[in-house]
């Protein structure tokens, strides 16, 4: 990355002076905390670095310590245009190194910007995680976008990914799913029974319409069984419709998972955990280790010990287990499958719920720093400027309904471009719209533009003036082997605007690179998005004053040079948050 070129050859001169002397008081340069910025006057140059902290050491003015260094890095970098304003020091990279970007991204293609920040750590990014009691929410879209987007872009950058969905499948909701779908069994049977109207009563079940395709679906496949049911359900029965109804949940969640092209290694179910005895392992081994006490006839987890703001309950007094304890069960679990960094997107409700898994991860003896937890804040669904509020008890939109109506590339995208500790308004008859407006459309826009313009160079042309077909610019092999072979240096002598917009694009292009990095370190994939615009937009600019397509071929190969980096690069960034980059629109 040239910033990272930048910075070093500045801590490199650095040294250099504080060996010799130069730099008083300053004992060693890893002492000087240093950062490459962008200054916003681009008349300054294209990067800068502040040196003023370094003052304290040479008893000299800020203007003066940085034209100290900086007159020592003229004479040592050739290809970078040098100069001072107070404490500043700026660069304005020179033309090779600026071509050498074109000419980087048209060889390495998408994976220009492939980075080992990860080196090849071992990640379980659990995300999603929704118990099978129902369509998925618009709420799970986002975490849906944002995990995938983010296991992409770790991958891209040396992770070791593994994703996995933490099937709810046990608890008291599954029997809530099993009685639901008892009543619309009933129904379709021609019973007239409903579900209770009381509201207290209402909320051991889920009286959503979703379940009556799962109730014909029953009724088809288990007719004999269907018909022997009654209005009051045997113990035998009710796990039998529980069964039946989070199978056919999960089915359908899975199938809406892989067109949302939402990818998962693997699903991890809660009943398994409790079946394989896992659990009870896990209790037993925090009693041997001293972390559990008993109390008002619950058995309690230490937890206080390590950091929560009390001690938690891991079995009631009726002997069950709570949620909690099988969290920690399953946290124990993928520690022990070798996973060295614990990544989990949970809802925003779930903040307190961080330093009891933390707790118990420090009990069993590993840094609860491998932990680590994105808090997703909701997600506002406005519809012709209001909001919408939706509950899985009543009619809701769900995300496969979100999907229908505005497609998988525009609810991905607008899942993805906020940060994910905030909240969300997802504008409907916005990201509908073929405007400039719609974030996505934008971005894809470009994209289309950058196909259209390298389509026009192999093809036949209208001159409009003499109403005659003129022969294309060039073959398409004529093209391919004119980008293979560049001279960039023709870009450098044109008018002062079109090299400016050029040399903004180039950097724009190069900047990739360090949005990628920061986006995996930060865990945040918005930035793809962010990026995505800031790119469309400086391309747009390009494009309108600088002429691409003219009879002078060099220039032109030269300029289609920058077009075709373009379309690598927003196909990449595209790619990573998975939505398509359309070549026409």
């Amino acid at each position: 990355m040239l910033k990272d070129f930048i910075l070093n050859e500045t801590l490199k001169t650095i040294e250099g002076l504080e060996k010799s002397g130069k730099l008083g008081d300053l004992v060693s340069s890893e002492d000087v905390d240093l950062s490459v910025s962008v200054p916003k006057n681009t008349d300054f140059g294209d990067f800068a670095v502040n040196v003023a902290s370094l003052s304290r050491y040479t008893k000299m003015a800020p203007q003066q310590t940085a034209e100290m260094i900086a007159q020592e890095m003229r004479c040592a970098v050739r290809t970078l245009q040098i100069t001072v304003v107070g404490g500043f020091i700026n660069f304005k990279l020179g033309k090779e190194l600026i071509n050498d970007v074109i000419s980087e991204i048209l060889k390495k293609q998408n994976d220009f910007a492939k980075n080992n920040t990860g080196e090849g750590q071992k990640v379980l990014l659990e995300y999603v995680s929704a118990n099978p009691t129902g369509p998925f929410h618009i709420g799970h879209g986002r975490w849906a976008a944002m995990g995938s987007s983010l296991a992409n872009v770790l991958k891209y950058s040396g992770y070791d990914v593994f994703q996995e969905f933490y099937i709810n499948d046990a608890g008291a909701q599954i029997a809530n799913l099993a009685r639901s779908l008892h009543i619309r069994v009933l129904q379709e049977l021609g019973e007239k029974v409903d579900f209770p109207s009381d509201e207290v009563e209402i909320k051991k079940y889920y009286p959503g319409e979703y379940l009556i395709p799962t109730a014909k679906k029953f009724v088809a496949e288990h007719a004999d069984y269907a018909k022997k049911l009654t209005t009051k359900l045997t113990g035998e029965q009710l796990e039998y419709l529980a069964d039946f109804a989070k199978k056919d949940m999960l089915e359908m969640q899975k199938k809406l998972l892989i067109e949302f092209r939402t990818h998962f290694d693997g699903f991890y179910s809660e009943t398994a955990l409790h079946e394989s005895g896992e659990v009870d392992k896990c209790v037993e081994l925090l009693k041997e280790k001293g972390m559990l006490y008993e109390k008002d006839g619950a058995v309690w987890f230490k937890s206080s010990e390590f950091g929560d703001d009390q001690d938690r309950v891991i079995k009631k007094s009726d002997g069950s287990n709570t949620y909690l304890t099988a969290d920690i069960a399953y946290h124990y679990d993928k520690l022990n499958r070798g996973y060295n960094k614990l990544i989990n997107i949970w809802g925003a409700d779930h903040h307190g719920y961080i330093p009891r898994i933390n707790a118990a991860v420090e009990a069993f003896g590993y840094d609860p720093n491998c932990v680590e937890v994105l808090l997703g804040q909701l997600v506002n669904l406005v519809i012709k400027g209001e909001q919408m509020r939706m509950g899985k008890r009543k009619n809701m939109i769900t995300l496969q309904d979100l999907i229908d109506d505005v497609g998988v590339d525009a609810t991905r995208y607008w899942m993805t471009m906020r940060s994910i500790d905030t909240a969300l308004d997802f504008d409907i008859e916005l990201a509908k719209s073929n405007s400039d407006e719609n974030p996505v459309f934008y971005a894809q826009y470009a994209h289309a533009r950058a196909c259209s313009i390298l389509r026009n160079a192999t093809s036949k042309r209208v001159d409009t003036q003499n109403k005659i077909e003129l022969e294309p610019i060039f073959s398409e092999k004529e093209l391919n082997s004119v980008l293979e072979s560049l001279d960039l240096n023709i870009l450098w002598e044109q008018d002062e605007k079109s090299q400016e917009s050029t040399r903004r694009l180039i950097l724009k292009l190069e900047e990739f690179k360090s949005i990628v990095v920061s986006a995996a370190k930060n865990r945040a994939p918005y930035l793809l998005c962010n990026y995505s615009q800031d790119l469309a937009g400086t391309f747009h600019q390009f494009y309108a004053v600088s002429r691409v397509l003219s009879d002078d071929k060099a220039l032109t190969s030269a300029r289609l040079a920058l077009v075709k980096s373009t379309a690598i690069i927003l196909n990449t960034v595209l790619s990573l948050i998975a939505v398509s980059a359309p070549e026409k629109m």
